[in-house]
């Protein structure tokens, strides 16, 4: 459900005239909106869940939820996209609830070999995997926090808020999320070390 208040913004929520005309039930203005933030909304997913296939499902949620609740939006006190993160966030929530084994057959991200040398190229996946790998061992709340403000380059106020959390709060789990993955790769590059 959306639920905003009243504050008032500086600016108009620059997703306002689509998510009024989705309401409307244009499904241009749908596609419009799925442009712009698909890329997001599947970056999140697929590091939340650690599965680009469930990834793309939470992100086709988010959009059939965004078709069914438009015409209850009333601008307010956060931005469309707010919302969309926040409800991403929480069908990840449910599945990872629902999820009690964590397959890791996700690669990381394709480099450009040209403008690399083969050899570095395959120590950064080998790193991004490990990296990729330390995040679905954190807390899903701990997650969620690094992604939000290290991937997808959010700042504390705008994750907070996604989050449904005080900025202090975010803080305690951003904290709390480093230090669990620094431990997490730690203990993998001392395996390493010890082979």
């Amino acid at each position: 459900m959306l639920a905003f208040g009243k504050a008032n913004w500086q600016k108009e929520d620059p997703d306002g005239q689509l998510v009024r005309q989705i309401a409307a039930g244009d499904s241009h203005a749908a596609q419009q909106l799925v442009d712009r933030h698909l890329g997001a909304m599947v970056a999140l997913a697929r590091h939340m869940l650690n599965d680009p296939v469930e990834a793309e499902d939470v992100a086709q949620e988010v959009f059939l939820k965004v078709w069914i609740h438009a015409a209850k939006w009333k601008p307010g006190a956060a931005m469309f996209k707010t919302w969309m993160h926040r409800v991403a966030i929480n069908l990840c929530y449910d599945r990872l609830c629902k999820k009690r084994e964590v397959y890791m057959d996700v690669l990381p991200e394709l480099v450009d070999e040209d403008a690399i040398g083969a050899e570095q190229t395959i120590v950064q996946r080998q790193v991004a995997l490990q990296v990729e790998t330390a995040m679905g061992k954190l807390a899903p709340r701990q997650r969620a926090a690094l992604t939000l403000c290290h991937l997808q380059e959010m700042g504390n106020i705008e994750a907070a808020s996604i989050m449904e959390i005080s900025v202090e709060a975010l803080e305690s789990l951003l904290s709390r999320g480093r230090r669990a993955l620094r431990s997490i790769l730690e203990d993998q590059k001392q395996e390493l070390l010890s082979k």
